[in-house]
């Protein structure tokens, strides 16, 4: 990369604007931050570093990332590669990976998980994403309000604190949503209660699954690879945030666990109380429909069939004979009351 913001004619595409740049902005030596122009080409300085930002879904800049050389192959591979699983590799003077973030849209967190692509020497960090991530978005506004930033390796370990405080934000989010769940189950209202924890326990699960990994990757980083680099990262703090954090995914994870055992324990109740309503109604009939259908047999010798007053009687045994099992029904104390 440094390479390409260097060559002049000889090679035009990299003489050009580079392809694909969303953000671009030079670190000066005392970590204040200019915001580039990203259509316009970007040229290298002897002072200061560079963060370049780029879109992934555009073909030409994974054309350009893959074949620029200051990376090594296996970063440039990771920096364009398709299949989004978290990584964390170091070599000897380049620290390069996958980090995951909640995407966002027009400003506001979304449940759904993006990864942020990243490779970075001590004079250049380029990422990468294919969706709108919240890191990057709170991090170029933060520089744009004159947030200063040293280093490469403090612009990551400041990304990777946003992601940490875009899914704390979130998980405040859920707390409120399950508060409000909790509310109506206790107000016996379930209308919209079980999808909705649905959707919540399988963030939770999600959010908790990244956490693990991030948090072991950053461990390793920690025991294995700084030996051998020379970006220094401050893995003990961002380790211990990580730790809090996902205790309180998981607690949110088991709360949400037990309202769906409380909806469902709760809607079985009101299912039984329905199904004892129902089989009480149909006992008190069962008589009446059986004299009903008695009386309404086309066969000689039925009782009433020749009286003026048939009707009435006929009535009468079926409303006494709903009365005499309602009766039963209350002294058997089936109906309580």
């Amino acid at each position: 990369m440094q390479e390409a913001l260097n060559e002049g004619a000889a090679t035009d595409a990299r003489a050009e604007t580079l392809p694909g740049l969303v953000a671009a902005f030079r670190f000066a030596a005392d970590g204040s931050a200019q915001e580039l122009t990203v259509d316009k080409p970007i040229e290298n300085e002897v002072d200061g570093w560079l963060w370049l930002h780029f879109n992934l879904t555009d073909a030409r800049a994974c054309r350009f990332l893959r074949a620029d050389p200051t990376f090594p192959t296996a970063a440039r591979d990771l920096l364009i590669a398709s299949d989004e699983h978290q990584q964390l590799n170091a070599s000897s003077d380049c620290l390069y990976g996958v980090l995951p973030d909640l995407v966002c849209e027009l400003d506001s967190i979304t449940e759904e998980i993006g990864f942020l692509h990243f490779a970075m020497t001590e004079r250049l960090i380029v990422s990468g994403r294919r969706r709108a991530l919240s890191a990057v978005q709170v991090m170029r506004s933060a520089l744009r309000n004159g947030l200063k930033v040293a280093t490469p390796t403090a612009l990551l370990e400041t990304i990777i604190s946003s992601m940490i405080d875009s899914m704390d934000r979130f998980s405040d989010d859920i707390a409120g949503k399950l508060d409000r769940i909790e509310e109506r189950i206790l107000a016996d209202d379930m209308s919209e209660g079980r999808q909705m924890l649905g959707r919540i326990r399988r963030t939770t699960v999600r959010l908790h699954r990244q956490l693990v990994i991030l948090r072991s990757l950053i461990q390793r980083l920690e025991l294995d690879l700084c030996q051998k680099l020379s970006l220094r990262i401050a893995t003990a703090r961002l380790r211990q945030r990580l730790d809090w954090l996902d205790t309180e995914i998981v607690s949110l994870r088991d709360r949400a666990h037990l309202l769906q055992e409380e909806v469902t324990v709760k809607t079985a109740e009101q299912t039984n109380r329905n199904l004892h309503v129902l089989a009480v109604v149909t006992t008190l009939f069962m008589p009446a429909s059986l004299i009903a259908g008695i009386l309404g047999m086309n066969v000689g010798g039925l009782p009433f069939v020749q009286s003026a007053d048939g009707f009435l009687w006929a009535m009468g045994i079926l409303v006494a004979s709903s009365v005499v099992v309602l009766w039963l029904l209350k002294r058997s104390g089936i109906i309580r009351r």
